[in-house]
């Protein structure tokens, strides 16, 4: 699975910033099979997970760091998902990985089988 994620930045404290990531090799139906994610390194530390959405769309889960300011959706006809993320701060400094896996949901959160190139978000204060 190639995934391709765009629309990174740098935004300022309090903005709004939208993440894409399309699996450019899948059909849409196969998409529909896979739960999506996203992770987040920022300098010096650990890919750490951000949140994630199951294959239908129906259930989704985010990281306490991220909960009511980031959104995850998914357009199945477009092999896309996205990551709408709004009050940023600067400590959501990071390149943001889009991750994705055919198997349980919790492994698309923990141990994703696929991750795509990473879409660099700074956020200055």
């Amino acid at each position: 699975v190639q995934l391709q994620a765009s629309g990174g930045g740098v935004v300022q404290a309090g903005d709004s910033l939208r993440l894409s990531c399309t699996a450019s090799d899948l059909s849409g139906r196969i998409f529909s099979r896979y739960h999506m994610g996203w992770f987040r390194q920022a300098p010096g530390t650990e890919r750490t997970f951000v949140g994630a959405i199951t294959n239908t769309g129906s259930s989704t889960s985010y990281a306490d760091s991220v909960k009511g300011r980031f959104t995850i959706s998914r357009d199945n006809a477009k092999n896309t998902v996205y990551l709408q993320m709004n009050s940023l701060r600067p400590d959501d400094t990071a390149v943001y990985y889009c991750v994705s896996d055919a198997r349980r949901f919790e492994l698309v959160m923990s141990t994703p089988s696929f991750w795509g190139q990473g879409t660099q978000v700074t956020v200055s204060s």
